[in-house]
Protein backbone atom coordinates (compact mmCIF):
# COMPACT_ATOMS: atom_id res chain seq x y z
CA UNK A 1 0.00 0.00 0.00
CA UNK A 2 1.52 3.93 -0.67
CA UNK A 3 1.39 6.02 1.67
CA UNK A 4 -0.60 8.94 1.65
CA UNK A 5 1.26 12.38 0.97
CA UNK A 6 1.37 14.71 4.01
CA UNK A 7 -0.12 17.26 2.02
CA UNK A 8 -3.41 15.32 1.93
CA UNK A 9 -3.12 14.13 5.12
CA UNK A 10 -2.99 17.84 6.16
CA UNK A 11 -6.03 18.50 4.11
CA UNK A 12 -7.90 15.45 5.52
CA UNK A 13 -6.99 16.71 9.20
CA UNK A 14 -9.01 20.10 8.63
CA UNK A 15 -11.94 17.94 7.83
CA UNK A 16 -12.16 16.08 11.11
CA UNK A 17 -14.46 17.51 13.53
CA UNK A 18 -12.60 18.35 16.90
CA UNK A 19 -13.19 17.60 20.43
CA UNK A 20 -12.18 19.38 23.64
CA UNK A 21 -9.10 17.45 25.20
CA UNK A 22 -10.72 16.76 28.52
CA UNK A 23 -8.27 17.37 31.59
CA UNK A 24 -6.96 14.43 33.56
CA UNK A 25 -8.22 12.89 35.75
CA UNK A 26 -7.72 13.87 39.54
CA UNK A 27 -7.57 11.97 42.83
CA UNK A 28 -8.84 13.16 46.18
CA UNK A 29 -6.71 12.13 48.50
CA UNK A 30 -6.95 14.14 51.42
CA UNK A 31 -9.67 15.95 53.53
CA UNK A 32 -9.59 19.22 51.13
CA UNK A 33 -8.78 17.71 47.60
CA UNK A 34 -5.69 17.67 45.30
CA UNK A 35 -4.76 21.50 45.90
CA UNK A 36 -5.83 22.06 49.63
CA UNK A 37 -8.63 24.46 49.04
CA UNK A 38 -11.40 22.55 48.08
CA UNK A 39 -11.11 22.68 44.38
CA UNK A 40 -10.94 20.37 41.34
CA UNK A 41 -9.47 20.68 37.95
CA UNK A 42 -12.19 18.18 36.92
CA UNK A 43 -14.88 19.02 34.22
CA UNK A 44 -17.80 17.36 32.85
CA UNK A 45 -19.47 16.18 36.51
CA UNK A 46 -22.79 16.15 36.44
CA UNK A 47 -25.15 19.55 37.14
CA UNK A 48 -28.73 17.70 37.88
CA UNK A 49 -28.91 14.39 39.75
CA UNK A 50 -31.09 13.13 42.14
CA UNK A 51 -30.94 9.37 44.45
CA UNK A 52 -32.10 7.78 41.35
CA UNK A 53 -30.85 10.19 38.56
CA UNK A 54 -27.17 10.31 37.50
CA UNK A 55 -26.28 7.36 39.98
CA UNK A 56 -23.35 5.46 39.50
CA UNK A 57 -23.95 3.19 42.77
CA UNK A 58 -25.36 3.73 46.26
CA UNK A 59 -23.78 2.08 49.11
CA UNK A 60 -25.39 2.09 52.70
CA UNK A 61 -22.38 2.86 55.34
CA UNK A 62 -22.02 0.68 58.56
CA UNK A 63 -22.56 3.57 60.81
CA UNK A 64 -22.70 7.28 60.86
CA UNK A 65 -19.23 9.65 60.49
CA UNK A 66 -17.92 13.02 59.34
CA UNK A 67 -15.09 11.75 57.45
CA UNK A 68 -14.84 13.00 53.57
CA UNK A 69 -14.64 10.21 51.55
CA UNK A 70 -10.93 10.04 50.39
CA UNK A 71 -9.97 8.76 46.24
CA UNK A 72 -6.94 7.23 44.71
CA UNK A 73 -7.58 5.38 41.68
CA UNK A 74 -10.00 2.62 42.20
CA UNK A 75 -10.38 2.63 45.89
CA UNK A 76 -12.51 5.06 47.91
CA UNK A 77 -11.52 5.53 52.13
CA UNK A 78 -13.70 6.93 54.75
CA UNK A 79 -14.58 5.71 58.19
CA UNK A 80 -18.16 4.80 60.02
CA UNK A 81 -18.52 4.81 63.82
CA UNK A 82 -20.78 1.91 65.06
CA UNK A 83 -22.23 2.90 68.10
CA UNK A 84 -20.74 0.75 71.29
CA UNK A 85 -19.26 -1.47 68.42
CA UNK A 86 -16.56 0.31 67.59
CA UNK A 87 -14.96 2.21 64.34
CA UNK A 88 -14.41 1.06 61.18
CA UNK A 89 -11.83 2.08 58.45
CA UNK A 90 -13.37 1.35 54.78
CA UNK A 91 -11.92 0.87 51.30
CA UNK A 92 -14.74 0.44 48.65
CA UNK A 93 -14.12 -0.02 45.18
CA UNK A 94 -14.53 3.15 43.37
CA UNK A 95 -16.21 2.06 39.91
CA UNK A 96 -18.82 -0.48 41.96
CA UNK A 97 -19.39 0.88 45.87
CA UNK A 98 -18.72 -2.88 46.38
CA UNK A 99 -16.39 -2.85 50.14
CA UNK A 100 -13.10 -4.31 49.29
CA UNK A 101 -12.41 -4.53 53.19
CA UNK A 102 -12.95 -2.85 56.74
CA UNK A 103 -10.70 -2.81 59.49
CA UNK A 104 -12.01 -2.54 63.41
CA UNK A 105 -11.62 -0.20 65.84
CA UNK A 106 -11.97 0.85 68.99
CA UNK A 107 -14.45 3.14 70.29
CA UNK A 108 -17.13 4.48 68.58
CA UNK A 109 -20.36 6.15 70.23
CA UNK A 110 -19.59 9.46 71.90
CA UNK A 111 -22.50 11.85 72.01
CA UNK A 112 -25.49 12.52 70.36
CA UNK A 113 -23.69 15.56 67.86
CA UNK A 114 -20.63 13.91 67.22
CA UNK A 115 -18.93 10.40 66.85
CA UNK A 116 -14.85 8.97 66.84
CA UNK A 117 -15.11 8.75 62.78
CA UNK A 118 -14.47 12.55 62.09
CA UNK A 119 -11.12 12.74 60.48
CA UNK A 120 -10.68 12.14 56.68
CA UNK A 121 -8.58 9.51 55.84
CA UNK A 122 -5.38 10.99 53.72
CA UNK A 123 -3.02 8.76 51.28
CA UNK A 124 -0.08 9.22 48.84
CA UNK A 125 -0.97 6.54 46.65
CA UNK A 126 0.77 3.43 48.11
CA UNK A 127 -0.75 3.58 51.72
CA UNK A 128 -3.54 5.45 53.55
CA UNK A 129 -3.93 6.39 56.88
CA UNK A 130 -6.49 7.01 59.42
CA UNK A 131 -7.16 8.25 62.56
CA UNK A 132 -9.83 8.16 65.31
CA UNK A 133 -10.44 10.72 67.57
CA UNK A 134 -10.07 8.23 70.43
CA UNK A 135 -6.52 8.09 69.88
CA UNK A 136 -6.35 5.34 67.47
CA UNK A 137 -4.15 5.61 64.12
CA UNK A 138 -3.04 3.14 61.41
CA UNK A 139 -1.28 2.53 58.15
CA UNK A 140 -2.26 0.40 55.60
CA UNK A 141 -1.23 -0.73 52.07
CA UNK A 142 -3.75 -0.50 49.40
CA UNK A 143 -4.82 -4.06 49.42
CA UNK A 144 -5.66 -3.39 53.31
CA UNK A 145 -2.58 -5.31 54.81
CA UNK A 146 -1.29 -3.63 58.08
CA UNK A 147 2.01 -1.27 57.96
CA UNK A 148 2.06 0.24 61.35
CA UNK A 149 -0.15 1.50 64.08
CA UNK A 150 0.13 3.69 67.12
CA UNK A 151 -2.61 5.12 69.44
CA UNK A 152 -1.91 8.78 69.79
CA UNK A 153 -2.78 9.30 73.84
CA UNK A 154 -1.19 6.14 74.77
CA UNK A 155 2.41 8.07 73.05
CA UNK A 156 1.47 11.42 73.69
CA UNK A 157 -1.30 11.71 76.51
CA UNK A 158 -5.02 11.78 77.01
CA UNK A 159 -6.71 14.94 74.54
CA UNK A 160 -7.78 18.16 76.53
CA UNK A 161 -11.06 18.77 74.52
CA UNK A 162 -14.58 20.07 75.55
CA UNK A 163 -15.82 18.07 72.34
CA UNK A 164 -14.80 15.21 70.28
CA UNK A 165 -11.36 15.34 68.71
CA UNK A 166 -11.47 15.56 64.99
CA UNK A 167 -7.99 16.54 63.30
CA UNK A 168 -7.46 14.91 59.91
CA UNK A 169 -3.89 13.55 59.52
CA UNK A 170 -2.01 14.72 56.61
CA UNK A 171 0.43 13.17 53.78
CA UNK A 172 2.54 15.71 51.88
CA UNK A 173 6.57 15.25 50.84
CA UNK A 174 7.20 12.20 52.37
CA UNK A 175 5.81 13.28 56.21
CA UNK A 176 2.71 12.67 57.58
CA UNK A 177 1.43 15.61 59.99
CA UNK A 178 -0.53 15.65 62.66
CA UNK A 179 -1.73 18.92 64.94
CA UNK A 180 -3.21 18.19 68.63
CA UNK A 181 -4.44 21.99 69.59
CA UNK A 182 -6.11 21.67 72.81
CA UNK A 183 -6.72 22.97 76.53
CA UNK A 184 -4.10 23.24 79.18
CA UNK A 185 -6.05 21.67 82.10
CA UNK A 186 -8.22 18.93 82.56
CA UNK A 187 -11.49 19.06 80.69
CA UNK A 188 -14.85 16.74 81.49
CA UNK A 189 -12.01 14.62 83.29
CA UNK A 190 -9.89 14.24 79.77
CA UNK A 191 -6.14 15.44 79.79
CA UNK A 192 -4.33 16.91 82.34
CA UNK A 193 -3.05 20.38 83.52
CA UNK A 194 -0.49 21.93 81.73
CA UNK A 195 -0.96 19.64 78.42
CA UNK A 196 0.86 21.42 75.47
CA UNK A 197 -0.61 21.70 72.04
CA UNK A 198 2.01 20.37 69.63
CA UNK A 199 2.52 19.41 65.54
CA UNK A 200 3.67 16.16 65.15
CA UNK A 201 5.47 14.79 62.02
CA UNK A 202 5.62 10.97 61.82
CA UNK A 203 7.53 8.81 58.87
CA UNK A 204 4.89 7.45 57.26
CA UNK A 205 6.52 4.34 56.05
CA UNK A 206 6.94 3.03 60.15
CA UNK A 207 4.95 5.61 62.18
CA UNK A 208 8.06 6.62 64.27
CA UNK A 209 7.98 10.29 65.02
CA UNK A 210 10.55 12.59 63.53
CA UNK A 211 9.84 15.99 65.70
CA UNK A 212 6.89 17.07 67.94
CA UNK A 213 6.56 20.63 67.52
CA UNK A 214 5.11 22.16 70.58
CA UNK A 215 3.36 25.50 69.71
CA UNK A 216 2.65 27.69 72.62
CA UNK A 217 -0.53 30.12 72.53
CA UNK A 218 -1.87 33.22 74.39
CA UNK A 219 -5.49 31.50 74.27
CA UNK A 220 -7.78 30.37 77.64
CA UNK A 221 -9.44 27.77 78.34
CA UNK A 222 -12.02 26.78 75.23
CA UNK A 223 -10.63 29.10 72.85
CA UNK A 224 -7.11 26.59 73.12
CA UNK A 225 -9.19 24.06 71.23
CA UNK A 226 -8.53 23.91 67.41
CA UNK A 227 -10.37 21.30 65.18
CA UNK A 228 -9.07 22.54 62.30
CA UNK A 229 -6.28 20.59 59.85
CA UNK A 230 -2.88 21.90 58.90
CA UNK A 231 -2.68 22.59 55.47
CA UNK A 232 0.65 22.67 52.80
CA UNK A 233 1.31 25.47 51.33
CA UNK A 234 3.90 27.06 48.55
CA UNK A 235 5.39 30.49 47.49
CA UNK A 236 8.28 31.24 45.67
CA UNK A 237 9.78 28.12 46.51
CA UNK A 238 9.07 28.12 50.05
CA UNK A 239 7.05 24.90 51.49
CA UNK A 240 4.84 25.61 54.69
CA UNK A 241 2.37 24.23 56.45
CA UNK A 242 -0.43 26.28 57.65
CA UNK A 243 -2.11 25.92 61.66
CA UNK A 244 -4.75 27.56 62.99
CA UNK A 245 -5.98 27.57 66.75
CA UNK A 246 -5.34 29.08 69.55
CA UNK A 247 -6.32 32.37 68.65
CA UNK A 248 -3.43 32.72 66.45
CA UNK A 249 -2.77 31.58 62.50
CA UNK A 250 0.92 30.30 62.06
CA UNK A 251 3.23 28.86 59.24
CA UNK A 252 5.66 25.96 60.07
CA UNK A 253 8.75 24.51 58.28
CA UNK A 254 7.32 21.07 57.46
CA UNK A 255 11.07 19.61 57.93
CA UNK A 256 11.84 20.47 61.32
CA UNK A 257 7.95 22.26 62.54
CA UNK A 258 9.86 25.59 63.32
CA UNK A 259 7.95 28.51 63.22
CA UNK A 260 8.48 30.60 60.18
CA UNK A 261 5.61 33.26 61.43
CA UNK A 262 2.99 33.88 62.86
CA UNK A 263 0.07 35.97 62.97
CA UNK A 264 -2.99 36.84 65.38
CA UNK A 265 -5.67 37.57 66.63
CA UNK A 266 -9.16 37.21 65.92
CA UNK A 267 -9.43 37.54 69.83
CA UNK A 268 -8.13 40.66 71.13
CA UNK A 269 -6.97 41.20 74.62
CA UNK A 270 -7.70 37.10 74.52
CA UNK A 271 -10.92 37.83 76.44
CA UNK A 272 -13.01 35.32 74.84
CA UNK A 273 -12.76 32.13 76.55
CA UNK A 274 -15.17 29.56 74.54
CA UNK A 275 -13.69 30.30 70.95
CA UNK A 276 -12.93 26.87 70.06
CA UNK A 277 -11.63 26.74 66.01
CA UNK A 278 -12.67 24.51 63.54
CA UNK A 279 -12.16 25.67 60.02
CA UNK A 280 -9.03 25.09 58.56
CA UNK A 281 -6.69 27.56 57.25
CA UNK A 282 -7.30 28.27 53.16
CA UNK A 283 -4.95 29.86 50.81
CA UNK A 284 -5.50 31.89 47.64
CA UNK A 285 -4.03 34.26 45.53
CA UNK A 286 -0.99 35.59 48.05
CA UNK A 287 -3.85 35.51 50.91
CA UNK A 288 -4.52 33.12 53.74
CA UNK A 289 -7.82 32.91 55.46
CA UNK A 290 -8.17 32.39 59.22
CA UNK A 291 -11.79 32.22 60.18
CA UNK A 292 -12.65 33.15 63.35
CA UNK A 293 -15.42 31.71 65.31
CA UNK A 294 -18.67 32.31 66.08
CA UNK A 295 -19.77 34.73 64.14
CA UNK A 296 -16.15 36.59 64.35
CA UNK A 297 -14.40 38.30 61.44
CA UNK A 298 -12.76 36.29 58.59
CA UNK A 299 -9.16 37.62 58.44
CA UNK A 300 -7.12 37.58 55.50
CA UNK A 301 -3.22 37.38 56.33
CA UNK A 302 -0.59 37.57 53.61
CA UNK A 303 1.35 35.06 52.34
CA UNK A 304 5.08 34.72 52.74
CA UNK A 305 5.22 36.50 56.35
CA UNK A 306 8.24 36.18 58.66
CA UNK A 307 8.25 36.69 62.31
CA UNK A 308 5.46 37.46 64.83
CA UNK A 309 2.69 40.23 63.49
CA UNK A 310 -0.57 41.10 64.72
CA UNK A 311 -3.79 43.59 64.26
CA UNK A 312 -3.21 44.99 61.04
CA UNK A 313 0.50 44.15 60.43
CA UNK A 314 0.60 41.66 57.71
CA UNK A 315 -3.54 41.64 57.48
CA UNK A 316 -4.46 41.87 54.01
CA UNK A 317 -8.16 42.52 54.72
CA UNK A 318 -10.84 41.49 57.31
CA UNK A 319 -14.78 41.09 57.08
CA UNK A 320 -17.18 42.81 58.83
CA UNK A 321 -19.92 40.33 59.39
CA UNK A 322 -23.54 41.91 59.97
CA UNK A 323 -27.30 40.58 59.74
CA UNK A 324 -27.14 42.08 55.94
CA UNK A 325 -23.73 40.68 54.63
CA UNK A 326 -22.77 38.06 57.19
CA UNK A 327 -19.45 37.22 55.91
CA UNK A 328 -18.52 34.68 58.63
CA UNK A 329 -18.27 30.47 59.15
CA UNK A 330 -18.24 28.97 62.20
CA UNK A 331 -17.57 25.22 60.76
CA UNK A 332 -17.06 24.92 57.29
CA UNK A 333 -13.71 25.82 55.94
CA UNK A 334 -14.37 28.40 53.02
CA UNK A 335 -12.81 27.27 49.45
CA UNK A 336 -10.92 28.85 47.18
CA UNK A 337 -11.87 28.17 43.24
CA UNK A 338 -10.96 30.20 39.75
CA UNK A 339 -9.67 33.21 41.53
CA UNK A 340 -12.11 33.77 44.66
CA UNK A 341 -13.06 32.86 48.17
CA UNK A 342 -16.08 30.89 48.67
CA UNK A 343 -17.62 31.40 52.50
CA UNK A 344 -20.94 29.52 53.44
CA UNK A 345 -22.38 31.45 56.33
CA UNK A 346 -23.56 28.86 59.39
CA UNK A 347 -25.86 31.42 60.33
CA UNK A 348 -29.93 31.96 60.13
CA UNK A 349 -29.05 33.28 56.65
CA UNK A 350 -27.56 30.18 55.24
CA UNK A 351 -25.97 32.50 52.32
CA UNK A 352 -23.12 31.83 50.48
CA UNK A 353 -20.27 34.59 49.58
CA UNK A 354 -18.22 35.14 47.01
CA UNK A 355 -14.94 37.20 47.45
CA UNK A 356 -12.32 38.72 46.06
CA UNK A 357 -9.17 37.61 47.61
CA UNK A 358 -7.16 40.97 46.31
CA UNK A 359 -9.16 43.40 48.37
CA UNK A 360 -11.80 41.55 50.53
CA UNK A 361 -14.89 42.96 48.45
CA UNK A 362 -18.11 41.06 48.82
CA UNK A 363 -18.71 40.20 45.13
CA UNK A 364 -22.30 39.01 46.52
CA UNK A 365 -23.59 37.47 49.14
CA UNK A 366 -27.04 35.40 48.64
CA UNK A 367 -29.08 33.19 50.99
CA UNK A 368 -29.56 29.87 49.70
CA UNK A 369 -32.97 28.86 51.02
CA UNK A 370 -31.35 26.18 52.96
CA UNK A 371 -33.82 24.30 55.36
CA UNK A 372 -30.67 23.76 57.89
CA UNK A 373 -27.82 24.80 58.15
CA UNK A 374 -24.35 24.31 56.82
CA UNK A 375 -21.10 22.51 58.06
CA UNK A 376 -19.69 20.63 55.85
CA UNK A 377 -17.42 22.67 53.47
CA UNK A 378 -17.82 23.96 49.89
CA UNK A 379 -16.14 22.33 46.61
CA UNK A 380 -15.31 23.75 43.49
CA UNK A 381 -15.21 21.92 39.87
CA UNK A 382 -16.52 21.92 36.92
CA UNK A 383 -17.07 25.72 37.14
CA UNK A 384 -19.54 24.64 40.10
CA UNK A 385 -19.96 24.74 43.21
CA UNK A 386 -21.33 21.85 45.14
CA UNK A 387 -22.69 22.90 48.87
CA UNK A 388 -24.38 19.86 51.40
CA UNK A 389 -26.22 21.21 54.50
CA UNK A 390 -26.52 19.11 57.42
CA UNK A 391 -30.10 17.08 55.76
CA UNK A 392 -28.12 16.09 53.00
CA UNK A 393 -29.60 18.77 50.60
CA UNK A 394 -27.34 19.39 48.05
CA UNK A 395 -27.13 22.77 46.30
CA UNK A 396 -25.17 23.01 43.25
CA UNK A 397 -24.32 26.85 41.81
CA UNK A 398 -22.16 28.12 38.81
CA UNK A 399 -18.71 29.56 39.80
CA UNK A 400 -18.26 32.93 39.31
CA UNK A 401 -19.29 36.27 40.02
CA UNK A 402 -23.06 36.36 39.83
CA UNK A 403 -25.27 34.26 41.87
CA UNK A 404 -27.01 31.65 40.06
CA UNK A 405 -28.66 28.15 41.44
CA UNK A 406 -28.46 25.15 38.93
CA UNK A 407 -29.67 22.73 41.23
CA UNK A 408 -31.12 22.14 44.48
CA UNK A 409 -32.26 17.96 45.87
CA UNK A 410 -32.28 16.57 48.88
CA UNK A 411 -30.17 13.52 48.84
CA UNK A 412 -30.61 12.47 52.90
CA UNK A 413 -32.87 9.76 53.86
CA UNK A 414 -33.22 10.51 57.22
CA UNK A 415 -34.15 14.44 59.36
CA UNK A 416 -30.99 13.64 61.38
CA UNK A 417 -28.66 16.95 61.17
CA UNK A 418 -25.66 14.77 61.02
CA UNK A 419 -24.69 15.28 56.90
CA UNK A 420 -20.98 16.87 57.46
CA UNK A 421 -19.05 15.44 55.24
CA UNK A 422 -17.42 17.90 52.01
CA UNK A 423 -18.97 16.61 48.91
CA UNK A 424 -15.77 15.08 47.36
CA UNK A 425 -14.62 14.56 43.28
CA UNK A 426 -12.68 12.47 41.63
CA UNK A 427 -12.43 10.13 37.74
CA UNK A 428 -15.30 12.49 36.81
CA UNK A 429 -17.71 11.52 39.75
CA UNK A 430 -19.47 13.74 42.89
CA UNK A 431 -18.89 11.82 46.37
CA UNK A 432 -21.80 12.02 48.50
CA UNK A 433 -21.39 11.07 51.87
CA UNK A 434 -25.16 11.12 53.16
CA UNK A 435 -26.50 11.08 56.99
CA UNK A 436 -26.97 6.82 55.89
CA UNK A 437 -25.32 5.95 52.22
CA UNK A 438 -22.30 6.96 50.19
CA UNK A 439 -23.43 8.28 47.02
CA UNK A 440 -21.44 7.68 43.66
CA UNK A 441 -22.84 10.27 41.24
CA UNK A 442 -21.52 11.04 37.91
CA UNK A 443 -23.15 10.96 34.00
CA UNK A 444 -23.74 8.00 32.03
Amino acid sequence: MKPIPSHLLACCAGLLPWFPVPLPAENWPNWRGPHWDGSSTETGLPTTFSASENVRWSVALPGEGASTPVIWGDSVFLTSALGTDGSVALCLDRKTGKEKWRKPFPGGAYDNRSNFASSSATTDGERVVFFFGNGPMACFDFEGRPLWSIDVTERYGDFAFQWTFSSSPVLDGGKLFFQVLQRNEVVHERGKDGAESYLLALDPQSGKEIYRHVRPSPARKESLEAYSTPVPFSLNGRRELLVSGGDVLTGHDPDTGRELWRWGTWNPEHREEWWRLVPSPVHGAGAILACGPKNAPIFAVKAGLSGNHEGTDGLVWASQPSKQVPITTDVATPLFYQGRFYVIDHGPTRSLSCIDPATGKVIYTRMTGSREKFEASPTGADGKIYLMNQLGDVFVVKAGDVYEELHQVAMGKSMKNISRASIAVSQGNLFIRTDTDLICVGKP
